[in-house]
């Protein structure tokens, strides 16, 4: 992790935390404002909910979310390892060195068929039956 990277990811933590704090901050000094100067029972216009309406957050908290986000995605993508190129002759070359020359396909190509179950069930019958027939020998 390169220092520029890591200062990035700071910096946009600390942003966001921020932001989350004065969205926090708005949210509980909005509802202290609107239930001190909320009275229902002298309202004109009384509605059964007495809930006040929700408040917006203000530019400032948006936008600084917003920008700590693309900071934090910014310091992320700093950090990560250098993309390898893809290339099918070199992996395909790899893989042949590494399992003795079968090549990617080896385990298609030398897998299994069907199993006759039909087969076992009677090689397994007639096991049985020696092992049952050597017993009572």
């Amino acid at each position: 992790m390169t220092f520029l990277s890591r200062a990035v990811l700071v910096i946009g933590t600390v942003l966001l935390s921020h932001a989350c704090y004065s969205a926090y901050e708005h949210a509980s000094h909005m509802s202290a404002i609107t239930s001190r100067h909320h009275f229902p029972s002298l309202s004109v216009h009384s509605t059964a909910s007495s809930s006040p309406a929700p408040m917006a957050l203000p530019l400032d908290i948006s936008i600084e979310t917003v920008l700590s986000v693309v900071l934090i995605c910014v310091g992320l993508v700093m950090d990560a390892e250098q993309l390898k190129p893809i290339r099918w002759r070199v992996w395909a070359g790899q893989v042949e060195k590494e399992s003795g020359g079968g090549g990617p396909f080896q385990g298609l190509e030398n897998r299994v068929g069907f199993m006759d179950i039909r087969k076992q069930r009677k090689e397994f019958a007639d096991w049985i039956r020696d092992k049952g027939n050597t017993k009572g020998a």
